[in-house]
């Protein structure tokens, strides 16, 4: 009786809706990455393999979690029935080939857009088409066994994949136009992203693996700095391994792909090659600010408010990092992979953009310039408040895109009403009550 008398009333009255990932699972995959980077930095291994190494050991604890504690595969969502035997062979295999032929469809597809778009063969991209390459065998051998089983158990296994198969195969009459768009969408969010994402896996590897202790030690921001340049290295790990295993025994398909517009070009505009943001271009907020490292300069004769500032910076990105963790092998851009109300999603229903976004601030001070030129310090700011629009707008098609589930609806209405920084925001900027909805009382 003690105990539920502790029980918080207001929480018993108006319980947080269930996450789609267990906080868990995060947990494990974080471990499994966090001790290789130990056996890394003890060895000195800092090159490319390493760092995709550093995939399967945060890949590992999660998938057997998500299996064996978890249960992922049992749930409903996973469109699999494993209560009913599968299907003979024989009901399913003219399936499994045609949704074999709209698969590697698709992928050569993307093979192909990757041999047009020549910034796929330069710099960082280099060797995410590598690595690619070197998987397109495996990937097409293992697609064969994979869609034979799984199709024997789906409800139903006539999926974007078979419908773009039809087509293929002479038979656009039996094809659903709008399954094959949110199958494209689906496969261009991957194509697009996975190689990114691939693409800087090294960099953020090597960034926190090549510092020595003695140099990281030696005072509180260079502290700051490798924690910061670990917490990058940490979302970028989580988020490839998050494009990689979009698979539907796992509950971490796809459910949809954003299908507005407008969601598309305010992801795209934060990515290259159609980034905005970088150094010249038309969004660049740190001319004559040192960028990220505009607090280190600023700062450099106040160590104890450096000390300070630098710990902040820390907690903004493991913000940041945390809101990845919570995906477990869920994180995708522009898609639908379950609704997440754990961890920082408990806060508010954007803690990546928040953090993101404060962090920048902080770290560039943009209302600073090396050069003194006042122009500079106008312009810095007015362009970093553009770039919160624009994250701003990314949120918002986000939940257009989202509200289509009833679960993100009822997350929604929740964090409205029990959210802190929904709250926050409502007290400091009230909105008029709808006619629908009573005034809360105080």
């Amino acid at each position: 009786m003690e105990a539920e008398a502790k029980i918080d009333p207001a929480s018993r009255r108006d319980p947080r809706p269930r996450s789609a990932v267990s906080a868990m699972v995060g947990m494990v995959g974080l471990a499994g990455l966090l001790g290789w980077a130990a056996i890394a930095r003890a060895f000195g291994m800092v090159g490319p393999l390493a760092s995709l190494v550093a995939l399967v050991a945060c890949a590992v604890p999660m998938l057997l979690w998500s299996i064996l504690v978890d249960k992922v595969h049992r749930s409903p969502t996973t469109g699999i029935d494993w209560d009913r035997p599968p299907r003979p062979l024989s009901e399913t295999f003219d399936i499994s080939l045609v949704k074999l032929a709209g698969l590697w469809g698709v992928w050569g597809i993307i093979g192909a857009l990757y041999c047009i778009a020549r910034w796929y063969w330069d710099g960082a991209y280099l060797f995410a088409m590598q690595v690619l390459g070197f998987g397109a065998v495996p990937m097409l051998l293992l697609s064969i066994p994979y869609l034979l089983w799984i199709d024997r158990r789906l409800v139903d296994p006539r999926d974007g994949a078979w419908h773009f198969g039809q087509m293929l195969v002479g038979r656009p009459d039996q094809a659903d136009r709008e399954l094959l768009y949110d199958f494209f969408r689906a496969w261009a969010v991957k194509g697009f992203f996975l190689a990114f994402m691939i693409s800087i896996v090294p960099g953020n590897w090597a960034e926190t693996i090549r510092l020595e202790w003695t140099w990281i030690t030696d005072n509180p921001v260079n502290l700051a700095r490798w924690l910061i340049a670990a917490m990058f290295m940490i979302d970028v790990v989580f988020a490839t391994v998050g494009y990689v295993l979009t698979l539907k025994p796992l509950d971490a398909h796809i459910r949809s792909a954003n299908p507005y517009a407008a969601g598309w070009t305010a992801a795209l505009v934060c990515y290259p090659p159609f980034i905005l943001m970088n150094s010249g271009g038309p969004l660049d907020y740190g001319i004559g600010t040192h960028h990220d490292a505009g607090w280190i300069h600023w700062f450099a004769e106040y160590p104890l408010l450096a000390a300070a500032w630098g710990a902040w910076l820390v907690f903004l990105t493991g913000v940041y990092a945390w809101a990845t963790v919570a995906f477990g092998l869920r994180f995708s851009n522009l898609t639908h992979r379950g609704i997440l109300t754990h961890g920082p999603y408990a806060w508010t229903k954007h803690p990546a953009y928040v953090s993101k976004n404060l962090y920048w601030w902080f770290a560039v001070l943009p209302f600073l310039a090396t050069t003194g030129n006042p122009v500079d310090m106008v312009r810095n700011t007015v362009v970093l408040a553009l770039i919160a629009g624009v994250y701003y707008w990314r949120a918002r098609t986000e939940e257009r895109h989202l509200m289509a589930d009833p679960a993100y609806r009822d997350y929604a209405e929740w964090m409205e009403r029990n959210g802190p920084i929904p709250r926050l925001l409502n007290r400091l900027f009230p909105r008029p009550a709808r006619p629908s909805e009573p005034v809360a009382a105080e």
